[in-house]
């Protein structure tokens, strides 16, 4: 069995304070599961983001998508001296959903078949891959979806407005229990995932993330969610948002208008499944 990181809770120091968490690290380099960071102008904040990923976990993959704010030679310079940090650079802007599509193709080609995803902007807790990992490594059948636990830095409207996104998500797979649509902190089966992106020429910006849960549970991938904090950096403390209210909205719009309608198509094969789940349940 592949042996994994040992994922222990932080402790606490008897003043409150959290203390430093031992990391145990795997013997060997994972050979079946690797981290994956897209990454476009993401800021200062990305080679923290990256060296925590690194600290957690063994590979770490960098998809630089086109950036054009240095960070490209900026983790080019911090991969020279680690050996367990991959950092590809693709020569022009092509979006998350095709800049994951290239990293998980080129794993595939190198074994690994699964992938977590996670933003290189800090937001996505560094803390939780082992446990992440432990726990496909228990379902590899499953996609292990994060479901954020917001402080007080988060946006209320962003907060607000993806309750709509998980609500049609939902919809569209006759609710089988995704937690959450658009949290990218997630592990995937490498495999399906592949299947259903190169099926269409969709998933390939902003949309990749809820489309991704939505396509993988029509092709019988079950979820499994576990929560996970997230925070938001202002702009003195080094964050970077390239949301824009108005145009990803208009496409998170579009796509589930396009799900909606796969969806009908579906649904008597997605009904006969949720029978056969059933009939199965009941027999045990």
């Amino acid at each position: 069995m592949q042996r994994f990181p040992t994922y222990r809770q932080p402790q606490r120091r008897p003043d409150g304070a959290e203390a430093p968490r031992r990391v145990v690290a795997p013997a060997e380099s994972a050979s079946t599961h690797l981290v994956l960071i897209p990454s476009y102008n993401p800021g200062s904040r990305v080679y923290e983001t990256v060296r925590a990923a690194r600290h957690e976990w063994l590979p770490v993959w960098v998809i630089v998508d086109g950036s054009t704010d240095g960070s490209a030679e900026g983790l080019k310079a911090l991969a020279q001296g680690d050996p367990g940090l991959r950092v590809i650079v693709l020569p022009k802007n092509v979006g998350k959903g095709a800049a994951v599509l290239h990293g998980i193709e080129l794993a595939a080609t190198e074994g690994f078949t699964h992938v977590l995803t996670m933003d290189s902007d800090g937001q996505h807790p560094a803390a939780q891959i082992a446990r992440f990992m432990a726990a496909s490594q228990a379902r590899p059948d499953a996609m292990i979806l994060g479901v954020p636990v917001f402080d007080r830095s988060a946006p209320a409207l962003r907060v607000r407005g993806r309750r709509v996104s998980n609500w049609w998500a939902n919809l569209e797979t006759l609710w089988t229990g995704i937690g959450d649509s658009l949290f990218g902190f997630r592990v995937y089966p490498i495999a399906p995932l592949m299947r259903v992106m190169r099926g269409q020429r969709w998933m390939r910006r902003f949309d990749f993330d809820p489309e991704a849960v939505v396509r993988m549970s029509w092709f019988g991938v079950p979820p499994v969610n576990l929560s996970a904090p997230v925070l938001y950096f202002r702009a003195d403390e080094g964050g970077v948002s390239h949301f824009n209210y108005a145009r990803d909205n208009l496409l998170l719009t579009w796509m589930h208008t396009r799900l909606f309608f796969g969806f009908l198509l579906r649904l008597p094969m997605l009904l006969a499944r949720r029978a056969r789940a059933n009939a199965k349940s009941s027999r045990r």
